[in-house]
């Protein structure tokens, strides 16, 4: 008998992009999972198009909402997906054999991500593994927001597989400086209350450290302009980060 996988997605104003992840599964999903967090554009409208359970909750963190999805599944495997993600022809060819031939609790594949119009295949961007196929009663997502990771239970076995998985990313280098800026703040104040701490060397080194291994060591710069404008803005996240988490302390003390 085959298995059957349920796909979860997270959604908030994803109207420029959920037609084509919807579209993608159509073939492999025995169930969508929407479940989104109020969006005000036309998300909700394209998702009833599709054979999608639309559900929708406050968003209150990457983690909590994504585990909240993946519990309004009715199979016991889920693909988790973002809404900007697609699985390319290959890894959808995966997913159908795994589901006639199920012998891990959870599978890898890597994801490739599109950036202003060029693919990113170096910056320590490619080849991104992710764990995005598992039995939901052997792991659940953890890590810390906003990077999140499916954490499986201890003696589970896992497989990696072939195929990408296409991360339709930023359309312009203004929407990468929005994003950088709104982690830049989640991640200064979960360090904060992971008691982390810094000092003037670290927010003067760590970000040019951060550009040096992305743009020479992992090559970034075969990646042309816009692997330069990857591994600038990622030295420019850190530098927020740091510069943030700072600014708590210096703020508590006060």
């Amino acid at each position: 008998m085959s298995t059957k996988i349920s796909v979860v997605i997270i959604t908030f104003n994803e109207e420029k992009n959920i037609e084509r992840c919807l579209q993608s599964i159509e073939d492999v999903a025995d169930e969508i999972i929407v479940l989104d967090s109020f969006s005000f554009d036309r998300t909700e409208e394209i998702c009833k198009k599709f054979n999608v359970k639309f559900h929708q909750h406050k968003f209150d963190g990457h983690i909590q909402q994504k585990n909240r999805a993946m519990d309004l599944a009715e199979n016991d495997y889920v693909l988790s997906l973002d809404a900007d993600e697609a699985p390319d022809e290959t890894l959808i060819n995966e997913i159908k054999h795994i589901k006639e031939n199920t012998n891990s609790d959870a599978y890898y594949f890597n994801r490739l991500t599109y950036y202003c119009g060029k693919w990113i295949k170096h910056c320590g961007w490619y080849p991104d593994r992710k764990l995005r196929i598992w039995n939901k009663n052997k792991g659940k997502w953890g890590g810390i927001n906003p990077h999140d990771k499916v954490i499986m239970q201890e003696g589970t076995s896992k497989e990696h597989i072939k195929g990408d998985l296409l991360h339709y990313s930023f359309y312009t280098i203004n929407q990468h400086l929005a994003q950088i800026n709104s982690f830049s703040e989640i991640k200064a104040n979960e360090a904060f209350k992971r008691k982390k701490t810094n000092n003037i060397f670290t927010i003067l080194f760590k970000p040019s450290i951060k550009f040096f291994i992305m743009y020479v060591i992992k090559a970034g710069f075969l990646d042309g302009y816009y692997g330069y404008v990857v591994c600038k803005n990622s030295a420019f996240s850190e530098h927020l980060k740091q510069t943030k988490l700072r600014e708590l302390y210096k703020n508590a003390r006060s």
